[in-house]
């Protein structure tokens, strides 16, 4: 007999990174960096291979000792603003199909970008803004660190357990699952070490999270 009393199934929950996982923003960030190296008579792809690896202040640390890294950090946002506001960017494929399914209340942003620079990114793009929004100044430890996202789950009103992660970068991934949060790594050729699922591209990935939060068939689920 089925039980009339059984309790449903909990809600699940996706917590989405943006540069990299849903905006294709390589070619500005390599630009933006680009610029900046060059006001301090730096090596663009010698400042960019450090960028990729660290924080903002912990580049200027690497790379330009010398400098005010206070004064370096407001260059690097002034160019940042600018290439929001005229910079070309494109969503990854499948990202608007995917955002426009889930319902609002299911899912947010996870960023180690500022808010408004998200905001702006997302209105080029034609992508829906969700409610929660984590971003650099919600919290005092970002990415590797799980504060972002347990605190992302938090606002979602989301146990841990039942939130998906979906991340391109070795940061984010270590922070999703520091979070105890599955984490499904996406647009990378090869599969960032502990990611419970890869695939290669957004789009292969939309049916499976749409399973995910319930929304598709359970084929796929894994």
């Amino acid at each position: 007999m089925t039980n009339e009393f059984a309790q449903p199934a909990p809600r699940k929950y996706v917590l989405f990174d943006v540069d990299g996982t849903l905006i294709d923003a390589v070619d500005n960030q390599r630009r933006v960096w680009a610029t900046w190296a060059g006001r301090y008579g730096l090596d663009a792809d010698d400042v960019y291979r450090v960028a990729l690896r660290t924080r903002p202040m912990e580049t200027f640390a690497k790379v330009a000792p010398d400098q005010d890294p206070k004064e370096c950090l407001a260059a690097l946002h002034e160019l940042e603003d600018d290439d929001v506001r005229s910079g070309v960017y494109a969503a990854f494929d499948g990202a608007s199909e995917l955002l426009g399914t889930l319902p609002s209340g299911a899912w947010a942003l996870v960023t180690s970008n500022y808010e408004h620079r998200v905001r702006g990114r997302f209105a080029r793009t034609g992508l829906p803004v969700p409610r929660v929004l984590v971003d650099a100044a919600a919290v005092a430890e970002g990415k590797p660190s799980p504060v972002p996202y347990l605190l992302a789950a938090e606002q979602l009103g989301a146990q841990p357990e039942n939130c998906l992660v979906i991340e391109d970068a070795p940061s984010g991934v270590e922070a999703g699952l520091r979070a105890g949060m599955t984490v499904w790594g996406v647009n990378a050729a090869v599969a960032v070490a502990g990611v419970h699922r890869h695939f290669g591209s957004l789009r292969e990935a939309v049916p499976d999270i749409l399973a995910f939060a319930r929304l598709e068939g359970s084929a796929g689920v894994g």
